[in-house]
């Protein structure tokens, strides 16, 4: 039986952390998204034509969670809030797989089987090549 001096983790006491977590998730994701519309105010397209400024976030964004999720594992960023601020925080703020959604609704219809095809494609390949690069530079 563990001794009650013992140091418990956060997620095992009810309540202990959590604002925090919710915190360092709220910050990120404000950010997160105040860079979507930024680059979506900046980069705006035609409602019927390709949403390229969409899928250019998305990507990335696709392409950042790779990276960050290698640089967790390997280099020891654990610190409890490095995720919920990066990953689900700015990266779920930034990201917008619902507005990629109304962009395929609101296509010429072969415009948006391209653009779905395109960002399923995009964003698989992203994750992958963003995890495969980043483990390539830090296993150096």
């Amino acid at each position: 039986m563990d001794s009650p001096d013992a140091e418990v983790p956060d997620t095992d006491v009810p309540g202990h952390g959590r604002w925090q977590v919710l915190a360092a998730i709220s910050a990120g994701g404000m950010l997160g998204a105040l860079a979507r519309y930024g680059i979506s105010i900046a980069w705006p397209h035609d409602p019927a034509g390709f949403p390229w400024s969409t899928w250019t976030i998305n990507v990335s964004g696709c392409l950042l969670i790779g990276m960050l999720m290698v640089l967790i594992g390997h280099l020891g960023l654990q610190h409890r809030l490095v995720r919920p601020f990066w990953g689900i925080g700015f990266l779920g703020g930034y990201t917008t797989f619902s507005t990629a959604t109304v962009d395929v609704l609101q296509a010429a219809p072969g415009v948006a089987l391209v653009y779905l095809a395109a960002t399923l494609t995009g964003a698989l390949t992203a994750v992958w090549l963003g995890t495969a690069l980043t483990e390539a530079v830090v296993s150096r």
